[in-house]
């Protein structure tokens, strides 16, 4: 028998012996499955982590972006208008664009489901189910 085998039952096993090993390989199984929960987890919060870095540095240079086209905004309807006009008719339109994009956002996150392991639950469901065929079997015998 290798390191890595469990020992099989034999006729002298007692049922108690069996039910200690059961108990053992069930709890090593348990801890498997929240260590790669937990592998699962770290792995999606860092590539979540990443992503909102570089989306956050994309919002700033967004929003350098928009100032100055605001600017020209401004500046083209000042043309036409005068000046506290254009600011006004300006900042009227940033504002309404603000509030529907903050309705839609707040609708996304409230849509969204909690992050969850599908992995390791796909995982245990899968334990669970081999463990019940097992049982079933053993009974049969």
């Amino acid at each position: 028998m290798t390191a890595g085998e469990s020992p099989r039952p034999d006729a002298t096993t007692s049922t108690a012996d069996l039910v200690a090993q059961a108990a053992q390989q069930i709890s090593t199984l348990v801890r498997d499955e929240l260590a790669l929960a937990k592998l699962e987890m770290a792995e999606k919060g860092k590539r979540a982590g990443l992503g909102g870095g570089l989306l956050g540095g994309a919002a700033v240079l967004g929003l350098y972006g928009l100032g100055l086209l605001l600017i020209l905004a401004v500046i083209l309807l000042h043309l036409v208008w005068p000046l506290w006009l254009s600011v006004l008719v300006v900042m009227l339109a940033v504002f309404l664009t603000a509030g529907v994009v903050a309705a839609v956002g707040r609708r996304q996150l409230r849509s969204a489901a909690p992050p969850v392991p599908h992995d390791a639950i796909a995982g245990v469901a899968a334990d669970v189910q081999t463990v019940k065929t097992a049982a079933h079997q053993g009974r049969q015998r």
